[in-house]
């Protein structure tokens, strides 16, 4: 793959990274489960992205660029 299009990508991840923030997902807990009677609990749980790990990516992506343009 080209550098250039490779740096390109990695730059638009780590804008990704930085705009998202963290990603989630939902768990399901039985609250009461008494005879024919069901009662459950959605929680949703975040798990954030570091935001520096977005500008290392960023700051990878214009390496790759340069390193592209010197070749």
């Amino acid at each position: 793959m080209n550098k250039t299009v490779s740096g390109w990508i990695l730059i638009a991840i780590g804008l990704v990274v930085l705009i998202w923030g963290s990603f989630g997902f939902k768990t399901r807990e039985s609250v009461v489960d008494v005879g024919p009677i069901h009662a459950s609990k959605d929680t949703t749980h975040h798990v954030p992205y570091w935001p520096i790990l977005g500008g290392i990516i960023i700051i990878g992506g214009i390496a790759v660029l340069i390193s592209g343009r010197k070749s």
